[in-house]
């Protein structure tokens, strides 16, 4: 049990404020309690954390991850500088993820995880590839971030470009990890799935009650290619294999679409993840939102982990090409939650909290709570962490893990990565 005392509460959805004691206890999605006496016979047992002065209110959610990204800052420039989208990704990220052992996704998951738990992410929703090392990975995954403490949601890339032998390891990878886990099926993007492929990733969706993880018209070349191969857009051609059906499912990027595709995921109820950074990064272009539909959440596509960050950077940009108020950017920063909780999904219950150490200069209460959330929070305000009950993050310091030793291994093995990438044939 964690007792937060003299709290100041906000409430996630309503954004209501309660000044209480909150009585947090430990375990998956327990809930919270407001008490106006703490009962002596808790204080003995329960860790105490005065939160006077401090706000305290749900933690964050990342809905779109990229562990296999962690080892990339500072990389050296790749063999072939690329002049396409389609040549980033086959020069420098298909480089990376074909260059991985678990050994290498081991350590970006936990720094992943460390990064995600410093800034009041206690959720991650996440896409891996490593296609010379599809066997465990995601379970090596799921192991780092259970130690750090942070919950997640994790996939496996499928994709039909490095062959049908590593495809079917895909599915088998993404099949055994699903017998025990909650999880979704990965895909990559149109242009590397074979109907095939799409089909049986559909199927083991359906088989395990789950959805499938999709990047979708992150670029035109996806639409392109799409229609060059099928005669029909991305969009229905998932429609047309029933992935639109599978109501758990997870569209990514969406940014080239025609409003007949806008029209069918605004009415499949679908959830997209929007990735602003690095649509910006990548130049592949902008989204919009007209006619998607509300269930619009934000992810960083393994840019980072600050969904805080990810927040503001979403909102200024939509002021040139978006339709984006106050009220919108924090829905669309609270919309992992929802889908979480919309799909049952587990971790992410009341007992995850952040406490931000946050002194405003300018007054404070919920009819003005969106403007500092837009330009006064930011990661530096997160003091303490709570996950399923459980203090991971305490003065900033992450509690269940040794940072630094984690950090300097992490030096040694992205070294290890970046030359065995100078091997990987173009």
């Amino acid at each position: 049990m964690i007792i937060l005392k003299n709290a100041t509460f906000i409430d996630w959805e309503s954004l209501a404020f309660t000044k209480s004691n909150i009585l947090v206890p430990k375990g998956v999605d327990q809930a919270i309690q407001f008490v106006k006496e703490i009962p002596k016979e808790l204080n003995a047992e329960a860790t105490l954390i005065d939160c006077t002065g401090k706000y305290v209110t749900k933690s964050f959610v990342n809905g779109h991850h990229h562990v296999y990204s962690a080892l990339a800052t500072g990389m050296p420039a790749p063999k072939k500088i690329p002049g396409n989208f389609y040549e980033i990704l086959k020069y420098i990220w298909w480089t990376l993820d074909k260059s991985l052992d678990l050994e290498m996704i081991k350590t970006s998951a936990y720094v992943t995880a460390i990064a995600c738990a410093k800034s009041g992410v206690t959720f991650a929703i996440d896409h891996h590839a490593s296609p010379f090392a599809v066997e465990g990975s995601l379970q090596t995954i799921a192991d780092a971030f259970n130690e750090v403490g942070v919950s997640h949601l994790l996939s496996y890339e499928l994709t039909d470009r490095d062959g049908v032998k590593i495809a079917n390891q895909g599915l088998a990878e993404t099949e055994n990890y699903l017998k025990n886990n909650q999880g979704l099926v990965g895909l990559h993007a149109s242009f590397t799935l074979t109907n095939k492929t799409l089909e049986k990733a559909a199927n083991l969706a359906r088989k395990y009650n789950t959805g499938v993880h999709v990047h979708v018209a992150e670029d035109l070349y996806d639409q392109e290619h799409c229609y060059d191969i099928h005669n029909k857009r991305v969009i229905e051609r998932f429609n047309d294999l029933g992935i639109l059906n599978l109501k758990r499912s997870l569209l990514v990027h969406c940014l080239y679409l025609t409003n007949a595709e806008r029209d069918l995921i605004r009415e499949s109820g679908l959830f997209v993840a929007q990735n602003t950074e690095s649509n910006l990064n990548n130049n592949v272009g902008q989204f919009n939102s007209c006619a998607i539909g509300n269930n619009i959440m934000l992810g960083t596509d393994g840019m980072h982990s600050d969904m805080l960050r990810a927040a503001k950077a979403t909102f200024y940009n939509g002021q040139l090409n978006d339709t984006i108020d106050y009220a919108e950017i924090y829905h669309r920063f609270r919309n992992a939650n929802r889908y979480l909780k919309t799909n049952n999904f587990k971790g992410d219950g009341e007992n995850n909290l952040v406490v931000l150490d946050y002194l405003p200069s300018t007054y404070m209460s919920e009819s003005n709570f969106l403007g500092h959330f837009l330009f006064g929070l930011d990661t530096t305000h997160v003091q303490h962490v709570i996950a399923n009950g459980e203090l991971i993050v305490k003065d900033r310091i992450i509690t269940k893990v040794d940072e630094s030793a984690i950090k300097l291994k992490a030096q040694q093995i992205s070294q290890k990565l970046w030359n065995k990438m100078q091997t990987i044939p173009l």
